[in-house]
């Protein structure tokens, strides 16, 4: 079992940067491929980005492509995601997600979630 808490999420001026994390505990953290989603209110959770279990495969939504990376670290059990350039429809609630698929972009394959960090963008 995977337990995930997410970090760094704040309010930010548009063109600002947030840097968000996910700290997972458990022995299966470098068997999982991870994944970020958000939502918006009234709106579906939408998937962002996601990260295969080595780190060496990453795949974006179109929207954030060339302003959010998305990275991990199996040493210290975290995946990141780096937002840069950050608009106002960027707001929303940011959650992590692990899967023992491979990579993947539906929240329906992901097994495991935190709890979400807000993420405001001003404008």
């Amino acid at each position: 079992q995977v337990q995930l808490v997410e970090s760094g999420g704040g309010l930010v001026q548009a063109g600002g940067s947030l840097r968000l994390s996910c700290a997972a505990s458990g022995r299966t953290f470098s068997s999982s491929a991870m994944g970020w989603f958000r939502q918006a209110p009234g709106k579906e959770r939408q998937f962002v980005a996601a990260i295969n279990r080595s780190g060496g495969s990453t795949y974006y939504t179109d929207s954030v492509k060339g302003r959010f990376t998305i990275s991990r670290d199996n040493a210290k059990n975290t995946v990141y995601l780096q937002m840069n350039s950050l608009k106002p429809e960027d707001t929303a609630v940011y959650y992590c997600a692990a899967t023992g698929l491979l990579l993947q972009t539906s929240a329906s394959r992901y097994d495991y979630w935190g709890q979400g960090t807000q993420v405001t963008v001003s404008s």
